[in-house]
């Protein structure tokens, strides 16, 4: 008897916790976004939390916590409560700190629930109108030309545009100098006054500057082109075959999330970035939006963790 009335408490105990799942949210979700605003993460952070305030029916709040890589905002959603009010979102940057940074405040694997692949993109290796560069065969002569000499900006150490420079600098064997900023639009800014030679812009920060003829665009780093720039090469096209890279932007919450909350959020999205008026806006800003299960999307984060410290130790880079 009194194991049926176990058995019934904890079949009920389930019950309630698929309704309680289902009516989430009942009131506004916080989005932690890690980088700063006008960032390819923040452009694409603040579309997703738009459409899903009005899918929810409860405001999504954006909000900016930047700083170390992304890492910054990382712990802010480590430390809240895995109710699923808390996310993040997160660029490359996600797995590509464990390699970079020897003392983090938290694990990357242990300490979150992988909730969606949001989209991702292609960069562009973009200089100053002024730089007097039309291919990527420019910025390799002139790199080795004065090895060291180059300033060569990013959106900070362990961002995703900081693993393309190195990956750059291993396939074309150059050596510059990394120059690392708060955000994308400060590096951005910087290499259009001719401050930095070049960046490896998000797509949907660098067309403004590149279709107003501030910026050329040398390169871009995805292994196909972009349709928004079908007459820019790329990265492989130009003598470096196999060469590819997306920056692409997920969504986490804080580990320990009930199933049927991750499960229902990770759903959410999905239809929310298939739908017409949003997808449509990120495929204009050059995002794939995203189409991951739970589990797919753990696995991509594993995958990605591995590729990346490849990469890095390849450029005798060592957690500091």
């Amino acid at each position: 008897m009194v194991f049926r009335k176990a058995v019934l408490f904890a079949a009920l105990a389930g019950l309630s916790t698929v309704a309680a799942a289902q009516n989430w949210p009942t009131k506004p979700v916080r989005l932690v976004i890690s980088f700063t605003p006008g960032s390819s993460t923040d452009i694409i952070g603040r579309a997703v939390a738009a459409k899903l305030s009005e899918v929810w029916g409860q405001p999504v709040i954006a909000e900016n916590r930047v700083g170390a890589g992304g890492t910054v905002g990382s712990k802010v959603v480590v430390d809240a409560a895995p109710d699923g009010y808390t996310l993040l979102a997160n660029s490359s940057a996600h797995v590509s700190n464990p390699g970079i940074y020897a003392k983090m405040q938290y694990d990357t694997l242990r300490d979150f629930t992988n909730l969606a692949l949001l989209g991702g993109g292609p960069n562009v290796l973009m200089a100053g109108a002024n730089s007097g560069w039309k291919a990527l065969k420019d910025y390799v002569g002139a790199a080795k030309h004065a090895p060291g000499t180059l300033n060569f900006a990013s959106a900070g150490i362990g961002s995703g545009t900081h693993f393309n420079l190195e990956k750059l600098k291993i396939a074309t064997g150059t050596v510059v100098t990394h120059v690392p900023y708060k955000g994308t639009p400060e590096a951005v800014a910087d290499t259009i006054a001719g401050r930095t030679c070049c960046y490896w812009a998000p797509l949907n920060a660098a067309l403004p500057h590149i279709n107003g003829g501030k910026a050329v665009a040398l390169a871009v780093s995805s292994l196909k082109r972009s349709s928004l720039l079908p007459n820019v090469p790329t990265v492989a096209e130009q003598g470096y075959p196999g060469f590819d890279y997306t920056l692409w932007v997920g969504l986490w919450g804080p580990a320990k999330m009930p199933s049927e909350v991750a499960n229902k959020i990770n759903r959410d999205v999905n239809a929310a970035l298939q739908s017409p008026d949003l997808k449509g806006r990120l495929m204009k800003l050059g995002t794939e939006p995203g189409n991951m299960s739970l589990s797919e999307f753990s696995a991509f984060i594993r995958a990605e963790i591995e590729e990346t410290q490849r990469i890095l130790q390849a450029a005798g880079i060592k957690p500091q």
